[in-house]
């Protein structure tokens, strides 16, 4: 096998690594996008059985490192779940637990951007005779999405590397792949290629805001 089939070979393995981590990304954006939202709200709740509780799991989700949370959904949750036959694999409990974690930070991005905006503006919604939910829905949000873009933006990126943890529950995804391989080839390219990779993953997330933060620039 000469030198150009042997690269074919790496890239091909290393592409696969890269579909684990693509998936998992996209699968914990698609959740945890919409739980921030319930998480915010009970946060920002004036029910105190409600907002403790939501200001413990926060504080846990935020206090502790993810690799960590990682290993206690993967060995714990199936355990709860047994008695009732159900089970779950190894990318499922990854899954779950990029979801809580992300949508605990994404919920404090959601929580800063309501608070940013001034008492008066609600006020104002209540003279002009809109209700809560078209003040919420036409005034608000439109607001909140704006100021919040950039901050999610970083958040978002940060999910793109954080992915490569989720080999410390068995998981080949991109990174532990490019160790694996640079560990057999006793040389450092499949490491370089695969920062390259996340590079690349990384350019279109900050395009992809980019032109979001653009779009939104007539809020100004």
């Amino acid at each position: 096998m000469n030198g150009t089939d042997k690269i074919a070979d790496m890239l091909k393995v290393m592409m696969q690594g890269t579909v684990i981590s693509l998936q998992a990304f996209i699968f914990t954006l698609l959740f945890a996008v919409p739980l921030a939202a319930l998480i915010c709200a009970g946060r920002m709740s004036k029910l105190k059985v409600v907002k403790y509780p939501i200001q413990l799991l926060l504080l846990i989700v935020r206090g502790t490192p993810l690799m960590l949370q990682l290993i206690t959904v993967y060995f714990v949750l199936p355990m709860a779940l047994s008695s009732l036959g159900i089970k779950i694999d190894r990318f499922v409990a990854a899954v779950i637990a990029l979801s809580i974690n992300y949508a605990c930070y994404f919920a404090e991005i959601y929580r800063g951007g309501f608070e940013s905006i001034s008492h008066g503006q609600y006020e104002a919604c209540t003279v002009l005779g809109y209700n809560r939910w078209q003040t919420f829905i036409h005034i608000i949000c439109p607001q909140v999405i704006k100021r919040i873009v950039p901050a999610m933006g970083n958040e978002t990126m940060t999910l793109v590397k954080d992915t490569a943890l989720v080999n410390v529950i068995g998981i080949s995804e991109l990174l532990i792949v490019s160790k694996k391989m640079a560990s057999s080839m006793a040389n450092i390219l499949p490491l370089f290629i695969a920062g390259a990779f996340y590079l690349l993953m990384n350019a279109v997330v900050a395009f992809a805001f980019n032109k979001l933060e653009k779009k939104l620039s007539y809020y100004k």
